[in-house]
């Protein structure tokens, strides 16, 4: 009995952790992602993040408040992956192990290489470089270790993230036409 309300809590911080993603977001964890995608042949968006991650903390809410990525997530398998979650093969990692970091799987489960942040340096096509920033929003330029300024499957601002998801969906034939409050995305 013990174990298992130690696991059902367990279960619950994990939903938690992903709804602070979203709240109407359905996500999925990375396993069961990868079988959905597949089943439904579907591309997913994975977003690899830590929970100590000031960088991951910083883009958090970003995300979670986007309506756009909330309208397109509906078109995605979205896989949210934090800590020892992480999945391991080399291929989830194309340019590095930096945190976060969002790449995108096809329908057939294959992570889409060249899909990521076009922001982005050619070297580290999954970092955006602007995810430090003060309480009023501005970036502290002084923070950000110069040396690591555009790793292609980071990013720190939602606008890229959604031109990924529609690249997505254009080279996968997926999508809806997604619209908010009568627009177009």
């Amino acid at each position: 009995m013990l174990a298992a309300s130690a696991l059902l809590g367990s279960v619950s911080a994990a939903t938690d952790q992903m709804k602070s993603w979203g709240k109407n977001i359905h996500w999925v964890s990375f396993r069961e992602g990868q079988r959905i995608a597949r089943e439904q042949k579907k591309p997913a968006m994975v977003v690899i993040h830590k929970s100590w991650c000031r960088a991951c903390k910083a883009l958090r809410p970003r995300f979670a408040n986007s309506s756009e990525i909330e309208a397109m997530s509906n078109d995605f398998i979205m896989i949210n992956v934090e800590d020892d979650d992480e999945p391991r093969g080399a291929e989830y990692k194309p340019d590095g192990a930096y945190i976060p970091r969002i790449i995108f799987l096809g329908p057939d489960g294959q992570v889409m290489n060249h899909v990521f942040n076009n922001k982005g340096n050619s070297l580290y096509k999954y970092y955006y470089s602007d995810a430090f920033s003060n309480s009023d929003g501005k970036v502290l330029k002084d923070v950000i270790n110069k040396g690591s300024m555009g790793y292609k499957y980071y990013y720190a601002e939602t606008r890229p993230i959604v031109e990924s998801m529609k690249q997505v969906l254009r080279l996968t034939g997926g999508g809806r036409n997604p619209t908010i409050k009568g627009r177009e995305l």
